[in-house]
């Protein structure tokens, strides 16, 4: 059974109040050794705050509260995050949260959400995504790995890549093609599958800055009991989506330009450069646009708290948010002259990491669906653009 906790109706709460409670369990209960991390955490490294926020039913803020959750409304849940952000709160393996454990809650039957669900609260189960493929990142419909059923078993082959945290994860759920002769978004389905199952191999890739967050996941003849399929066979494209949807609201979130503009102005000040002309008119352009963008945000997360669901202009968001980001990471890199030849941070400043942070930047415009596949989405479905 899943555990369920006696948790006040957090949504009866006004926006301010709740906003405070948020403040004071982080103040309370965040380590703070963990607070403002650059890089992401293995599960050895954040297993004892996941259990924090496990023990105090404080975990899935999303999930209804029948299932463990706090069953926070799409604008609470907005503040809780945006409190965590703010409060430098180091994320979690957090795809069975975030991910799966809603598409179970909507789409999963009884029995999968009676076994998985439960699992994924306690820390029994981490779980890992396994969308992308070679050759098929941004387009997400040409996957081609297949799962063939064979009696009560499907038969699993084919690769993963940009597979976050799958050296620490037991689970993966899997997008894969189980019908080949039908168009390629309709041939798609939705599978779980364990890590340890024999044909299971998965290998870390370093990044640019020698962080091994990323891996590539093979499946060579990978036998999956039939009842791990989640939904009906060959709607997998739909649940997909529906993830992706939900996701892009908070790659727009605001906080990585802002802490990246915050760091700007410190690296400015250590070089010298803070009543430099040129270096004021710079700071001052991003600054500005910087302040557009959380207009921006406002705009969407008041739509959120209205009760109403975002549309594909959402994509606008993501596109903006990682561009500035990049941008003042550009910038940050162009005026660091000799420190930006070092890939640890700045002598005697910890937190001055021009070189990690403009390595961080560059992947922003490619994960959670490409600028190009986001603009697609706008031309398409905004502007009503000819495909």
């Amino acid at each position: 059974m899943t555990q369920t906790f006696q948790l006040p109706d957090f949504n009866a709460l006004a926006d301010d109040e709740f906003r405070h409670l948020v403040r004071d369990f982080l103040q309370a209960n965040f380590p703070d050794e963990l607070r403002d991390l650059p890089k992401r955490l293995h599960w050895n490294e954040v297993k004892g705050w996941y259990m924090t926020l496990s023990a105090h039913g404080w975990l899935a803020p999303g999930w209804p509260r029948e299932f463990g959750g706090m069953g926070l409304s799409a604008a609470k849940q907005l503040i809780y995050t945006e409190e965590f952000e703010n409060y430098g709160v180091a994320r979690t393996p957090d795809h069975g949260i975030m991910l799966l454990g809603p598409l179970l809650i909507r789409y999963g039957s009884p029995e999968q959400q009676q076994h998985f669900l439960p699992r994924i609260l306690s820390g029994e189960h981490i779980w890992c995504q396994g969308y992308s493929e070679p050759n098929a990142g941004s387009d997400l419909a040409s996957l081609r790995t297949e799962a063939v059923l064979d009696g009560e078993e499907w038969v699993v082959n084919g690769q993963k890549i940009w597979t976050t945290l799958a050296t620490d994860a037991d689970w993966i759920f899997l997008l894969v093609r189980t019908d080949k002769s039908a168009k390629k978004q309709e041939g798609i389905s939705f599978l779980l599958v364990p890590t340890n199952s024999p044909g299971v191999t998965v290998r870390p890739i370093l990044n640019l800055d020698l962080h091994d967050e990323l891996c590539e996941v093979f499946f060579d003849d990978v036998r999956v009991p039939k009842a791990n399929l989640v939904g009906e066979m060959n709607a997998g494209w739909t649940m997909a989506k529906a993830l992706l949807g939900f996701e892009r609201i908070f790659l727009g979130s605001p906080k990585q330009s802002a802490n990246a503009l915050t760091r700007l102005e410190v690296l400015g000040e250590h070089l010298g450069l803070s009543q430099d002309p040129g270096f004021r008119d710079r700071l001052t352009r991003l600054r500005l646009d910087l302040d557009d963008h959380k207009l921006l945000f406002e705009t969407f997360a008041e739509r959120l708290r209205r009760g109403e669901s975002l549309g594909a202009d959402v994509s606008l968001l993501k596109v903006h948010q990682t561009e500035l980001f990049q941008r003042i990471t550009d910038y940050m890199l162009e005026i660091s002259g000799e420190y930006a030849a070092l890939l640890d941070p700045i002598e005697g400043n910890g937190n001055l990491n021009p070189t990690g942070l403009f390595l961080q930047a560059r992947p922003a415009t490619i994960y959670g669906g490409s600028s190009e596949i986001q603009r697609n989405i706008l031309a398409k479905m905004v502007l009503g653009l000819p495909g």
